[in-house]
């Protein structure tokens, strides 16, 4: 294989995918880009590593960047731009092309390029594709790159199949479509009987023995003219990012085995053989860069590496919420948030974001306070804790001197609120906290508690393990048949309550069954409750504290319980009517009519 007219065939490409830990196409099931500000970010300080490993063997790379970090950090991208790297494109939001139309993808090559241009000061000529191209089907992304100006893409992996067709498709190549010119840069492959397998870098090089992949790149740098075409995310250069555990074995598997190999491994590659940017390779130049229109301190923020070592790394804090504190008005209503903490501190950067964002959600109508209780968490969670919300006015954090459970923990909180309305959520999130807002008005005249409800007709539940979603289902329909309040979840900790009604209760159970046994107890008396149709998500960081058996155990002594108490009193489910007022899910479509822009539709 061999071209004339490019130059250096000796010199190789390296591209360098910009994107942080939760972006990445093995978690798009679980994470998405809506919640990306949620966490904590690290590209920052992980593409500085990738500028100093690059400047330390003197070689320059075309830098394939989400338009999403572009917008939040202009700033880094024109460092990268300043160290003498090409800009290229990844796309905006890091979606697949194949769940994209035609015009959806338009729309997404201008937005990053947009942001990739204002942020760079130079024209981007280049793309790749969030998840790679395959399938001869998806050529219609290379003639819509050649319509919006593009000279090149990089997102395609060879097969034997279009090989066969095309020989030359393995290498770089230039595709004539519709009259329109693009190269192509296919990621490299070693050739076996009858199967290509990709060497190109990133997990290939964490997965495969070093030894055997540095002899199929060896054995293509003497036997073919074309470059060999490398790549690496920066996040694969950062072995202690926090673990998203809510994604399958094989995603673990593909996104975490041998992080801490990559370094080493591209020392050594950069060591052995020169790389150049993909503009290098197409004799191109970068537009010369306009006057700077950034204030210089900016430039200091990025420059020095030093300055950015692991114990700094911050998340991203969207304008105008700087902290969680807001301004108080005597015309908000004053609430409490109780947040319990049991060894969750792989989860508080996220939490401290959400928070943020949620404060902001409720400051026009609420003057919010929180409440942390650290269970007796074994971990740095209190230390966490401290750090993250300490210096925050409307912040309270309470430690428990031994693990006590949820519901224990939801409830010192409540006792030491100074509002009547107080909220109680989880740790980790899996209820989104937004949707106070649309319950925090449920809790009306004669309520006396809201709580979440995934298995509400219009309530969702999402990537949760189906074995352990029909427990809780089981759970709940148990729960039916004993107590007055027929509901579709008891078991939920994202709540609204009336202070004055639940301060006072005395819980037997202190862990998980006490959730649905302060539910019980509110019934008992007579109390009114209101569901609120909620998304229940799998947690995203750590593992779940409930022990599975002893819960099902549990819960069977706990109706026991609450059906002799009923029959104690001579009630029986069904026997005795609400507080006067409309039952509860009628409620619900109600006051969600009346206090948002839902359609009657949607909940009838």
């Amino acid at each position: 294989m061999s071209d004339q007219n490019h130059p250096a065939p000796k010199r190789h490409l390296l591209a360098v995918l910009l994107e942080d830990y939760f972006q990445v196409g093995a978690f798009t099931r679980v994470i998405q880009p809506t919640k990306w500000d949620r966490f904590e970010a690290r590209f920052e300080h992980n593409t500085l590593a990738a500028l100093d490993l690059l400047d330390r063997f003197q070689t320059k790379a075309t830098f394939f960047v989400l338009g999403w970090i572009a917008q939040q950090r202009p700033e880094l991208i024109r460092e990268v731009a300043r160290r003498g790297h090409e800009i290229a494109s990844r796309g905006y939001s890091n979606q697949s092309i194949r769940q994209m139309t035609r015009a959806e993808l338009r729309e997404d090559l201008a937005r990053a390029r947009e942001a990739l241009e204002g942020a760079s000061e130079s024209r981007v000529w280049g793309y790749r594709a969030a998840h790679r191209l395959y399938d001869p089907a998806d050529c219609w992304v290379l003639e819509i790159l050649a319509e919006e100006g593009y000279l090149y893409d990089a997102s395609l992996v060879p097969t034997c199949r279009s090989c066969r067709l095309n020989p030359s498709s393995r290498f770089a190549h230039q595709l004539d479509l519709n009259s329109r010119k693009l190269w192509e840069f296919p990621a490299s492959t070693l050739k076996l009987p009858g199967w290509l397998l990709p060497i190109a870098g990133g997990n290939y090089f964490r997965q495969f023995p070093h030894t055997l992949v540095k002899h199929a790149v060896e054995y293509w740098h003497h036997n073919y003219d074309a470059p060999f075409v490398m790549y690496f995310h920066v996040w694969e250069l950062d072995p202690e990012q926090p673990r998203i555990s809510s994604v399958s074995p094989l995603a673990k598997i593909r996104h975490y085995r041998n992080l801490n190999k990559m370094s080493w491994v591209m020392a050594d590659y950069l060591s052995k053989y020169q790389f150049a940017r993909f503009i290098d390779y197409l004799r191109l130049s970068p537009d010369p860069p306009a006057k700077p229109h950034c204030d210089p301190k900016d430039e200091a923020v990025v420059v020095s590496h030093a300055a950015h070592q692991p114990d700094s790394i911050r998340a991203i804090k969207p304008v105008g919420t700087e902290s969680l504190s807001v301004h108080s008005s005597e015309s908000k209503t004053p609430i409490t948030i109780v947040v319990p903490c049991f060894n969750e501190e792989s989860s508080l950067p996220y939490l401290f974001n959400t928070l943020k964002e949620v404060e902001v959600t409720l400051a026009e109508g609420y003057e919010v306070k929180f409440i942390f209780v650290d269970d007796g968490s074994t971990d740095r969670t209190w230390d966490s804790l401290q750090q993250l919300f300490g210096s925050q006015q409307n912040v309270s954090i309470l430690r428990h001197p031994k693990n006590v459970g949820v519901a224990a923990a939801i409830l010192t909180g409540i006792r030491q609120a100074q509002t009547e309305i107080v909220c109680s959520m989880d740790c980790d999130c899996s209820y989104d906290p937004h949707e106070l807002k649309n319950m925090i008005p449920l809790l009306s005249e004669g309520v006396d508690l809201v709580t979440a409800s995934p298995y509400h007709p219009q309530g969702k539940v999402l990537n949760v393990v189906s074995w352990r979603l029909a427990l809780s289902k089981t759970a709940s329909w148990l729960y039916r048949q004993v107590l007055q309040q027929q509901l579709f979840t008891y078991t939920s900790c994202f709540r609204v309550y009336r202070r004055s009604a639940v301060a006072g209760l005395s819980l037997r159970e202190g862990g998980f069954l006490g959730v649905a046994e302060l539910l019980g107890k509110l019934d008992l008396q007579g109390a009114r409750i209101v569901e609120y149709p909620a998304t229940l998500e799998v947690r995203l960081f750590g593992q779940s504290k409930m022990k599975t058996l002893r819960t099902i155990v549990g819960h069977l002594k706990l109706l026991a319980r609450l059906l002799a108490r009923q029959v104690q009193f001579g009630v029986f489910p069904g026997r005795r009517p609400f507080k006067p007022g409309l039952k509860p899910g009628v409620m619900i479509k109600s006051n969600l009519q009346a206090s948002s822009n839902t359609s009657p539709k949607e909940y009838s």
